[in-house]
């Protein structure tokens, strides 16, 4: 599965603990990410400074479901259980 361009919810819905440039201590769940511009684009996708995590998440239909909200939905609750 590919990424919905202009999702964001992998950006917003989790906490990340590790530093991301801009926020170095990483954000709390429910947090816009700071590198997520207006359009919901990663602006460190593809460059050295995009947090591990970040770059090891995988979109999957299990998790983004089919729509923006479903996604953020199906995180905030798997953010909710761990």
């Amino acid at each position: 599965m590919d990424c919905r361009l202009g999702c964001g919810a992998c950006c917003i819905a989790p906490s990340i603990s590790s530093p991301i440039p801009g926020m170095p201590n990483g954000k709390p769940a429910g947090t816009r990410c700071i590198q997520l511009n207006k359009d919901n684009l990663c602006s460190l996708f593809g460059r050295p400074e995009r947090p591990k995590v970040c770059h090891e998440f995988k979109p999957c239909p299990v998790v983004c479901g089919t729509t923006n909200q479903e996604a953020i939905n199906n995180i905030t609750e798997l953010e909710a259980l761990t």
